[in-house]
């Protein structure tokens, strides 16, 4: 499909439809009596039920189940602050991904605030309304705080799924990437090109799963203890990166390398960049819709393995593997948290669907459509949980 059929045939399907989703009824209203069971009087029982125990809610009412899709709208896809009404066709969109692939029924809100606490208290006001909470293209590093603040504030779980969904996925590629090369994870040198929320969050996880040599670049420069430009969130993560406390721009820390993570812009990397780095490197460009090297090049320099953000070239990681397998196993389990340790669990269930006789370069990660991911994140998700309450203790 051309670009300009699919733009056409994408505007008309959503104004056909008036958008994409609708709330529908779990129950028939055809008679006086059905009437009394869901509205007056008979509701008013269960409200009373839900009064005594408010933890009859989730068995009682849609919350169990419900989880908000919230967004300011300022880092949508790659069109950037384009404002929350234009965001919530991608908040349809992911609500529409949740209810498909995990079952779970969500809901988009799209709020009319970059206020970091304005933001904070809306969604801590919603928690009645909802077991769980994705925040969605809040630009960085304003979305750190909010998560931070209300993970510390809810007691339900919540997920900015540019940071975490992105990471889960690309550890999981990351793992199966280096089956592929036969490769240790403790022994390979990672680059990351980016460091707002996806890259940071991906140099977390990676720690968290035991790799070690880990350095981040930036727009400004290579992410290192003592530089001027750092934000918070870059200075945090300066104390466990680049250990090495390399400086300059991508070119002097990709020597060597063996990863390639870039959550960044189109045609940063160059092919004299891939041939620098270590014996049959990983790439995986992600910028999208234009990655920071195309694959084609990718390979032609040297490349053994090459993932990309796109659906029209092997190895998409795409958040869909993560999300609503996450919230699914979060929801089944009554998760207060979603942990570092579900977030690896997670990403070793989505590496797991590939069979040792079906890993090769072109096939490291599972198609986006997958239908038996979901399943099997869900229950590595609730596993975890399960043993992390028994054993009162958890990495946030």
């Amino acid at each position: 499909m051309s670009k300009r059929n699919l733009r056409d045939e994408t505007i008309e399907l959503h104004r056909k439809h008036a958008g994409k989703i609708e709330v529908t009824s779990r129950v028939d209203v055809e008679n006086q009596e059905d009437l009394s069971l869901v509205y007056t009087p008979g509701v008013a029982d269960v409200c009373k039920v839900i009064s005594e125990d408010p933890n009859e809610i989730n068995t009682l009412t849609a919350r169990g189940n419900m989880v908000a899709v919230v967004t300011d709208g300022t880092a949508v896809l790659g069109l950037g602050d384009i404002g929350p009404k234009a965001a919530m066709p991608v908040m349809e969109g992911k609500s529409i991904l949740f209810k498909k692939f995990a079952d779970v029924d969500a809901f988009p809100l799209c709020l009319d605030t970059q206020n970091v606490d304005e933001i904070v208290n809306i969604v801590k006001a919603l928690q009645p309304s909802f077991s769980g909470i994705n925040l969605e293209d809040i630009a960085a590093p304003r979305c750190f705080e909010i998560e931070e603040r209300l993970k510390k504030e809810l007691d339900i779980p919540v997920f900015h799924d540019d940071q975490h969904g992105t990471a889960i996925v690309v550890l999981a590629a990351l793992y199966n990437a280096l089956r592929v090369v036969k490769k240790e994870h403790k022994n390979v040198k990672i680059v990351i090109n980016g460091a707002g929320a996806a890259g940071i969050s991906i140099a977390k996880l990676l720690l968290t799963a035991g790799y070690k040599d880990i350095t981040l670049v930036s727009l400004e420069g290579v992410v290192s203890k003592g530089e001027a430009w750092l934000n918070p969130a870059q200075e945090k993560i300066a104390e466990q990166t680049n250990l090495s406390g390399v400086t300059g721009t991508l070119g002097d820390v990709i020597k060597g390398a063996d990863a390639f993570i870039g959550v960044s812009a189109p045609a940063v990397m160059k092919p004299e960049h891939v041939k620098a780095m270590n014996a049959d490197p990983i790439v995986l460009a992600m910028a999208n819709p234009l990655p920071e090297i195309y694959p084609e090049d990718a390979l032609e320099a040297g490349a053994a393995v090459v993932g990309t953000g796109r659906s029209d070239y092997p190895n998409q990681v795409n958040n869909l593997l993560a999300f609503p397998g996450i919230f699914r196993g979060a929801l089944d389990s009554n998760a207060k948290d979603i942990t570092m340790e579900m977030k690896v669990a997670a990403a070793h269930a989505i590496a797991s669907v590939i069979t040792d006789e079906e890993l090769n370069a072109e096939y490291i990660i599972p198609s986006a459509l997958d239908k038996r991911v979901a399943p099997l994140v869900a229950k590595a998700v609730r596993v975890t949980a399960y043993q992390q309450r028994k054993g009162g203790r958890s990495i946030s």
